[in-house]
């Protein structure tokens, strides 16, 4: 038997993966075996690794589909039997000593049960063990064998390896560093845009890109050590447990192309009404950019790899393109390629953003050339219209926020007022608290105002401000965890109200100087609005301001000029229970389900126009 076993998880790092294994052939300890798990891959690995297979000692287990770094380790651990266990994953590297270090020093201490090697990280920087602020790397790391497992998906996906494993194996002994103490690494964890950490943290990476990466066509209990606990498996269990629906006589196939955002699952709307959804997402998603395999079902996948023949196979009644910027080139392209086919652009996100990013002519061409727009608001209606005169009159049009949630989430009774309890004036802010300075909140407090602020991921990019508020306003500044739809009415139902963005518009009342402030419908409006809470925002009055005038419309709004006068209006009780009650009367209109009648009615009468009409 080999005194060590060498295990090897790899995805798609056909590139890395030889640099590493002939690392490994390089060690001076020459004492062990190796078992590579292919996850799933479908680039050149198999390929790459063939010529390796000569060594007796090295061996290769493609999984069928990938199954998540757990799995692939609890595979290798059961395909070797070493008494010592290491790790070089695909993408890393080992220096010559780095088996001999590691396996000496647990020689030298018998009651230690993981050994940490000196290691190199981020191309040229030296780190004498664990990184400061993160885990112990697999590539530094040796330890005895033991009967632990490593957790799989179906209970986490983490970049956490301290709760994927670590932790459980220092309760079985201590952890020591390598002999000698030279301090020089033995080992380089290699720094580049697909490590498994980076396609899971937020902002960059996230649950959407994990997703689609890696294939996940099941729910995820998901959790980074950077952003908010996720558990898809909880939260659609009933969207997923029940039976399709069969398809309606008029019953329509769509097709969304894109992305869904956030409140993804609104579209099952469509699919209980009848209507067939099929999906083809965007290959760049943002972590708030939702894409498939979507994690509530009822939504067929097509292929990214061919989608132009998957198309023309389906033959979809409609294509539904959304929702915001970072779509904008992927869906351009298809339009062009489906001439013939009707199309609808639906855009949620700031046209300023895709001037800044520079697809802007992409995005200027998909409501030109659509058989059917559909604006966010209608001052982002009338914008586009003043950038392409009767854009929204020459061809089928219509107005539908972006991001509506479902209407499932809605049916929760409301709680008691904190307020009531504890006394003050409790609001809330899901989110970023856009517009609110931390000497507005010591405003607030000299008024027995207190501020709730949820988004534990949002809390790490607000620390400073988290600071200095909490020192101008003590007590009166409170952080909560994220919050899932299925828990919204409970917990922001406590409230008196919420807060949407604070800003002052700049327009005048002129569309031309408006940004996307001035235009947006925020996303936490229908959060506010499902939980029956007045909303806050700064009286614009005078300017062309898309939640203002929603809000004005449907009289669920507090517009303040200045602190005190808003805290006037918060103590205003009648007015308060007047206010929280009307919201209650029209929150049914922010659930996406509330619309798809009308949804589906504008998608017939793009039909019945053909698509020929792009052009």
């Amino acid at each position: 038997m080999p005194l060590v076993s060498v295990l090897m998880p790899s995805f798609e790092q056909a590139a890395f993966i030889g640099r590493a294994l002939a690392s490994l052939q390089a060690q001076t300890l020459r004492d062990w075996e190796a078992l590579v798990v292919d996850d799933g891959s479908e680039d050149e690995t198999a390929q790459v690794v063939a010529p390796y297979l000569d060594d007796a000692r090295i061996r290769y287990h493609r999984l069928p589909r990938n199954e998540g770094l757990g799995w692939a380790l609890n595979t290798a651990l059961d395909g070797t039997a070493a008494p010592l266990v290491a790790y070089l994953p695909s993408d890393d590297v080992y220096y010559p000593q780095h088996l001999q270090e590691l396996a000496d020093a647990l020689a030298a201490s018998p009651g230690a049960v993981l050994a940490c090697a000196a290691m190199r990280h981020h191309y040229n920087r030296w780190s004498p063990g664990q990184l400061p602020d993160t885990c112990l790397q697999l590539v530094q790391v040796m330890h005895r064998r033991t009967g632990l497992r490593w957790t799989e998906r179906a209970e986490l996906e983490s970049d956490d390896l301290d709760r994927l494993y670590w932790a459980r194996l220092r309760g079985a002994g201590s952890v020591i560093g390598t002999s000698g103490g030279t301090g020089e690494p033995s080992c380089e964890w290699v720094d580049h845009p697909d490590q498994r950490h980076k396609r899971m943290r937020e902002p960059v990476g996230g649950i959407n890109p994990f997703r689609q990466h890696y294939r996940v066509t099941a729910p995820l209990r998901f959790h980074t050590t950077a952003g908010n606990a996720i558990d898809e498996e909880a939260l659609y269990r009933h969207l997923r447990a029940r039976p399709p629906t069969p398809r309606a006589a008029d019953g329509l196939r769509i097709l969304l192309v894109g992305e869904l955002a956030y409140n993804a699952e609104r579209v099952l709307a469509l699919e209980e009404a009848g209507h067939a959804l099929y999906g083809l997402w965007t290959d760049m998603p943002y972590w708030y950019n939702t894409v498939g395999p979507l994690p509530f079902g009822h939504v067929s996948e097509l292929p990214r790899h061919d989608w132009r023949s998957a198309v023309r196979e389906l033959r979809p009644d409609i294509i539904y393109g959304l929702l915001n910027w970072q779509a904008v080139p992927f869906v351009h392209e298809v339009m062009l390629a489906t001439a013939g086919i009707p199309f609808v652009w639906h855009f949620k996100e700031g046209p300023f953003i895709c001037i800044e990013k520079g697809s802007w002519p992409q995005l200027l061409d998909l409501y030109r050339r659509a058989d059917g727009r559909i604006f966010g608001s209608p001052e982002t209606r009338d914008w586009f219209d003043l950038v392409s005169p009767g854009l929204s009159t020459s061809r089928p049009a219509m107005v539908l926020d972006g991001d509506l949630p479902k209407r499932d989430w809605f049916d929760a009774p409301r709680s008691g007022l904190l307020s009531a309890r504890e006394g003050g004036l409790h609001t809330v802010v899901p989110g970023r608290p856009i517009g609110l300075h931390p000497f507005m909140l010591a405003e607030l407090a000299a008024h027995e105002v207190h501020l709730h602020f949820y988004g534990d991921f949002t809390h790490g990019q607000w620390k400073e401000w988290i600071v200095k508020a909490s020192a101008l306003a003590p007590g009166h500044l409170h952080l909560h965890a994220n919050v899932a739809q299925d828990r919204w009415v409970e917990e922001f139902s406590r409230y008196d109200a919420g807060w949407l963005h604070c800003f002052t518009s700049k327009n005048g009342g002129d569309l031309r100087r408006a940004d996307w402030d001035d235009l947006n419908y925020p996303a936490r409006i229908a959060t506010l609005a499902m939980a029956g809470l007045p909303m806050i925002q700064r009286d614009n009055r005078g300017a062309r301001v898309a939640a203002q005038t929603l809000a004005r419309e449907l009289d669920i709004g507090v517009f303040y000029e200045g602190i005190e006068d808003m805290a006037a209006q918060l103590g205003d009780g009648p007015r308060m229970r007047q206010l929280r009650e009307q919201v209650w009367q029209v929150r049914e209109g922010f659930s996406f389900d509330s619309h798809v009648p009308a949804l589906a009615g504008f998608f017939r009468e793009v039909i019945a126009q053909g698509g020929h009409t792009r052009s």
